[in-house]
């Protein structure tokens, strides 16, 4: 249980940081939107996302899932009022780039046995931060990968159209039924060890 309630904390902050992200790059280039929302807050209660933060991630661990995945309520974008070209794509990369630096960041800890005492939960939040950058990054509407696919396909009309309708479902298969997120737990466990020198 104590274990089942650090692994919830962390992920819930480690997706709050993810979203902050997006509305801080959003806000540092001309859209202020997520500030005047009080969205650009560390306060998980005003991310919360009842069946992404709460629902979701309370069956996977009910369901002894070794994948633990959940998101946060997006930061509100109003891309209209960012004048760079590559503004959304910006966003859109700032939530996993975000989560892999986090990850990085304790790995350091682990690897210079800063505070050795606390290692399995600087293993545990360097973990669950990778998987959150690799499971985002594909691209299946809504995740970030779709709209870093959108911007850098040619005439993707089309196929935004199709992620637009379909992508929620594709999501859910692939997280319930699809039995594929085995290899984000082996490059997860890859790169922990890679970056603190400890085998997994």
């Amino acid at each position: 249980m104590e274990y089942s309630i650090i692994l919830i904390i962390v992920l819930i902050f480690s997706i709050v940081i993810h979203e902050i992200a997006h509305g801080s790059v959003a806000y540092s280039l001309g859209d202020d939107t997520a500030f005047q929302k009080g969205r650009l807050s560390l306060n998980p209660l005003v991310h919360i996302d009842p069946i992404g933060s709460l629902l979701i991630p309370g069956v996977l661990l009910l369901m002894n899932s070794s994948f633990l995945f959940g998101w946060a309520k997006p930061v509100p974008v109003d891309f209209s009022r960012i004048r760079d070209p590559w503004g959304e794509l910006k966003v859109s990369f700032a939530g996993p780039l975000v989560n892999l630096f986090i990850a990085f960041i304790f790995c350091l800890f682990i690897r210079f046995s800063l505070l050795p005492s606390l290692d399995p939960i600087f293993y545990l939040i360097a973990f669950m931060n990778i998987i959150l950058a690799m499971f985002n990054l594909l691209p299946i509407y809504p995740l970030d990968g779709s709209h870093i696919l959108f911007n850098l396909l040619p005439n993707a009309h089309e196929f935004k159209k199709f992620m637009i309708n379909y992508g929620i479902f594709i999501f859910f298969f692939f997280l319930f039924v699809f039995p594929s997120t085995g290899w984000m737990i082996d490059v997860a466990r890859y790169l922990i060890s890679l970056f603190t020198g400890v085998s997994a």
